[in-house]
């Protein structure tokens, strides 16, 4: 019920089509009792009573109500399958908006694959439960009961012979949807790990071909696909279990209506045209009773998708704006975190980070890989919520910032590099969307990117695709770098983004960037020397604590850990001086 009620909330703001489409519907429901009921008189009074000069009429009312009825038929489909793309248009809109408020540590956790199958797969089934199922429970429920009606007037000891057989075929169809439920929910649960299977092996395609693992990804799917192919096969089994039951009895029933009307015939007790139309109301009715089955199976699969779907958007972020608001709209970049402690699970990630940083300085972290330096600026994004402690900006509690207000002073060159399918303009723009064409260049060229960009035969309108296929590292880090930089925030983070540049190039793109930090308070995450030297304090993580922190020349002095990278990064070093000779 939960899946019935929670997709009436959408259906129903549409109601004056579903109201329409269901009064058409129940009209073309007793518009199909007049064939078989005018076919008993064509017998009695045409056949039999020889009153031939009513035949054309007969015929031509049959074919007119059928006439009607097509195009009735016509207008109610439409109608219902527009309902049901314009719920489908407010659900899927509305699962979007969710997921895009939804937290990293959501994201962490739920597959791309699983997110995709419901954003299509299961939708796919709402849809059309609304569009086919809902129309066609409604049309055959009123097909049977104005058949049965018809039947009674008639005759009725015939017509409770006939319902003798329905709690049979009710009792069939209740057991099949009790049975056939969770095979479709573990359905749709084998589909989205498919769905993870073939999602993942295309993005990761490179790496695939890169390790010659191709067979081994075939049968990763093959393995998945086997299990799917088998909740397939089970799912079919409990309704192919129950199918041949239901429409045996309806068989059953026309055989044993046959054999007492042909005996109440011979009898006299009804007429052969009585007869006709009862086989005829038969075979009407008989639809609607094979069809439960049928229609039980639709529901019970939409049942399964909308409750994947519902606990989806019923998915909330864990991150919240506070009710008490800072109303800055711009943050100068005074930052401390005071005792803060940061958990993943069980596992500790950081422990007792204390920091103050001022505006227009510069923060580089240095550490092995896995020491927390990317969930270290992380927090500062409120991407996660520190376990203990808490982080400062300008005074206030990070908390009390509207999450949209923040991540706008924020500015973010992230590790994994993320371009878009669309112009190499239209990257660099992301987060400024109303830049000119000057301030992209100026942003890239800073970045230096614009040289390459303009050696391209397209410049900056030229497509790259998915993660920024058709570039090199190099390259997107350099769009990536651009991207931040155009936002102009007050805090800047560069996790990584230097990485695949040669030392030349960096240095140019470093002396670029010392102008542009001047008034803005960074973070420079790197594993480089070459690339934090130069920062205001340096810190050194180990294990998610700072072991270290200093200027250069200061953590050189105190041969540490930093003084150890630097000897494994240049392998000489003149202690005296304290600078690099190597």
């Amino acid at each position: 019920m939960m899946a019935f009620r929670w997709v009436w909330k959408y259906a129903k703001k549409y109601n004056i089509k579903i109201i329409i489409g269901f009064i058409l519907v129940i009209i073309c429901s007793a518009m199909n009792m007049v064939a078989p009921y005018l076919s008993g008189t064509i017998v009695d009074r045409v056949i039999m009573g020889k009153e031939s000069n009513i035949l054309i009429p007969l015929l031509g009312v049959i074919i007119a109500v059928i006439l009607l009825r097509s195009i009735l038929r016509y207008i109610f489909l439409i109608l219902l399958e527009n309902m049901s793309q314009d719920s489908i248009f407010d659900i899927r809109n509305d699962i979007y908006s969710n997921l895009q408020k939804l937290d990293f540590d959501f994201f962490d956790k739920t597959s791309t694959g699983d997110i995709m199958n419901k954003m299509t797969g299961d939708i796919d089934a709402v849809r059309h439960f609304l569009a086919w199922v809902g129309y066609n429970v409604l049309e055959n429920s009123f097909i049977f009961l104005f058949g049965i009606a018809i039947m009674f007037s008639i005759n009725y000891k015939l017509t409770l012979i006939l319902l003798m057989f329905t709690p049979p075929i009710a009792y069939f169809a209740r057991k099949l949807a009790i049975d056939v439920k969770p095979t479709f929910f573990n359905v749709r649960q084998q589909f989205s790990k498919l769905n993870s299977v073939a999602q993942e092996n295309i993005s990761g395609n490179r790496v695939v071909k890169a390790f010659a693992k191709e067979e081994f990804e075939i049968g990763k799917f093959g393995k998945e696909n086997d299990e799917f192919r088998k909740r397939n096969i089970d799912s079919a089994k409990v309704w192919g279990k129950y199918l041949p039951i239901i429409d045996s009895l309806s068989i059953s029933l026309n055989i044993v209506i046959i054999l007492i009307g042909g005996i109440m015939v011979i009898n006299q007790s009804i007429t052969i045209g009585n007869l006709v139309t009862f086989n005829a109301m038969i075979f009407t009715i008989n639809n609607p009773m094979r069809m439960a089955g049928w229609l039980i199976n639709d529901i019970q699969r939409f049942s399964a998708s909308g409750e994947k779907i519902i606990e989806l958007m019923n998915t909330k972020p864990k991150i919240k704006n506070s009710e008490n608001q800072v109303e800055e709209d711009r943050i100068k970049g005074n930052i401390e975190f005071k005792n803060v402690n940061f958990n993943y699970g069980d596992e500790e990630v950081l422990e007792n980070i204390n920091l103050k940083v001022s505006p227009g300085q510069t923060i580089a972290i240095i550490g092995h890989t896995g020491s927390g330096k990317s969930t270290f600026v992380s927090l500062l994004c409120r991407f996660y919520e520190c376990t203990k402690g808490e982080i400062l900006i300008d005074g206030y509690d990070i908390k009390d910032f509207n999450l949209r207000r923040l991540r706008k002073n924020i500015a973010v060159a992230m590790q994994d590099i993320f371009l878009f399918s669309d112009t190499i303009e239209g990257n660099i723009a992301y987060g400024f969307p109303t830049a000119s064409m000057d301030e992209v260049r100026w942003a890239a060229g800073i970045a230096g990117a614009d040289d390459f960009i303009n050696k391209m035969e397209e410049g900056y309108d030229t497509i790259v695709g998915e993660r920024g296929v058709g570039l090199s590292g190099g390259q997107k880090q350099r769009i990536s770098l651009a991207r931040a930089l155009l936002k102009n925030p007050s805090i800047i983070i560069l996790d990584d983004t230097t990485s695949s540049l040669d030392i030349q190039t960096e240095n140019n793109i470093r002396h670029s960037l010392d102008k542009y930090f001047k008034d803005k308070t960074t973070f420079i995450i790197a594993h480089r020397i070459s690339s934090v030297k130069n920062a205001d304090m340096i810190l050194v993580l180990n294990n998610g604590r700072i072991v270290e922190r200093g200027t250069h020349s200061e953590l050189l002095v105190k041969k540490g850990e930093y003084y150890n990278v630097y000897i494994n990064q240049f392998g000489n070093f003149d202690d005296a001086k304290g600078k690099e000779v190597g």
